[in-house]
């Protein structure tokens, strides 16, 4: 959420700088009026929901691949992250 709220920031800052402070409220105006209307606003909602449920998928699927299987500690043997070892490095 974060990424195109900076990206929206920065070309209205442009925007501001080059068109001088007035258009800049202009657009400002248009992207407040744009962004408070309702169907705007429960679109986001939508979004907003199905985000945070394909996180959820997301970290259950991890949680699936990462779980010890067949009971033993550390994964039956497995290394803990590809491309990594379990032993530390000590060869032991």
């Amino acid at each position: 959420m974060m990424i195109p709220f900076l990206l929206g920031a920065g070309v209205g800052y442009v925007l501001g700088t080059r068109a001088g402070r007035e258009r800049y409220e202009q657009i400002s105006r248009a992207y407040r009026r744009v962004a408070d209307h309702p169907s705007v606003q429960g679109a986001a909602g939508v979004a907003r929901a199905k985000a945070g449920e394909a996180v959820q998928t997301g970290v259950a699927m991890a949680r699936e691949r990462v779980a010890p299987s067949g009971g033993a500690a550390g994964g039956g043997g497995q290394p803990s992250a590809p491309g990594r070892s379990t032993t530390n490095g000590t060869g032991r």
